[in-house]
């Protein structure tokens, strides 16, 4: 199972290293560090696993880890295959404190951020994460301006609306679309998954895992995916992935955690193969949780 970022080919189920920092997201402040040799060991098992697509963020550290620092340490040097797609538009001070989103010219700065902590001399694709923007033109065209430098091979979007995707692709080509989407968890980009597929581009669901209250385990839909999951001998985590994957071949997933079990377990949900019938039941689960 494979997909293209351009001329890149990833294998459709990636790894999020948001929660590598620390035991939470990268939104938490009071979260714990995580231990570094246990973050860096499922990173390498990451890759063992065949998982060659990794999403990331500089502003994705803790007091005292950073997401790109580890993935440099565990992976330099890359793999020839490795893709590592970060975002840029949200930054944080030093001392965590959260900026929600940069002007078109502090771009720059944060690309090279990036490739300092990441160890590279371009990025293979930078998302535009959008938080409170109407219109991306200004941000998406010095994006562009980087990728004609060579400092940017692919571009794409995070947190977007279908609007946004229209005015970035008058700009320059869009290889994925990044949004919050997973069983029971916002319905309504249904058809901007479509829309996406349409166009040939990748739709990378964040928080895919979680429900309709973006935590796993706590949605409308649980008693529906965990009937599934026991039929097939799998787990509920594996279920939501599944499900996930069967929404088109565009769609990717890039399940996050910083333990060597649950890593493997995820990178199996692939071959987890659910009947019409039980993707019908689970639609509806969707839809209802949605």
């Amino acid at each position: 199972m494979t997909w293209r970022l351009g001329d890149l080919t990833v294998n459709r189920i990636g790894f999020g290293a948001m929660r590598l920092p620390q035991r939470g997201t990268a939104f938490d402040r009071r979260a714990q560090p995580r231990d570094r040799a246990q973050a860096i060991e499922v990173l390498r098992q990451a890759v063992e696993l065949g998982v060659n697509h990794i999403d990331t963020a500089a502003f994705y550290f803790s007091a005292t880890r950073s997401a790109n620092e580890l993935i440099n340490s565990a992976l330099a040097p890359y793999p020839e295959d490795l893709v590592i797609v970060t975002k840029v538009g949200p930054g944080r001070t030093p001392q965590g404190e959260w900026l929600p989103l940069a002007t078109p010219r502090q771009l720059k700065g944060q690309v090279e951020e990036n490739l300092r902590q990441l160890g590279r001399d371009h990025l293979d694709v930078v998302n535009l994460r959008v938080s409170g923007l109407d219109d991306v033109s200004a941000h998406f065209e010095q994006l562009a301006a980087l990728q004609q430098d060579g400092l940017i091979r692919h571009l794409g979007l995070s947190n977007v609306k279908p609007h946004h995707l229209d005015q970035a692709q008058r700009i320059a080509e869009v290889v994925c679309v990044q949004n919050s989407y997973g069983l029971g968890h916002h319905a309504e980009h249904d058809d901007f998954v479509g829309v996406c597929g349409e166009r040939g581009i990748a739709f990378v669901p964040f928080f895919a895992l979680a429900g309709a209250n973006q935590e796993a385990g706590t949605s409308a839909d649980d008693d529906v995916v965990t009937e599934v999951a026991q039929a097939h001998g799998a787990s509920p985590s594996q279920v939501r992935l599944a499900w996930t994957l069967a929404r088109g071949p565009h769609v990717l997933v890039i399940p996050g955690t910083g333990d060597p079990a649950h890593l493997r377990e995820n990178v199996e949900a692939g071959r987890l193969g659910l009947t019409t019938e039980e993707l019908t039941r689970l639609d509806a689960a969707h839809l209802n949780g949605g």
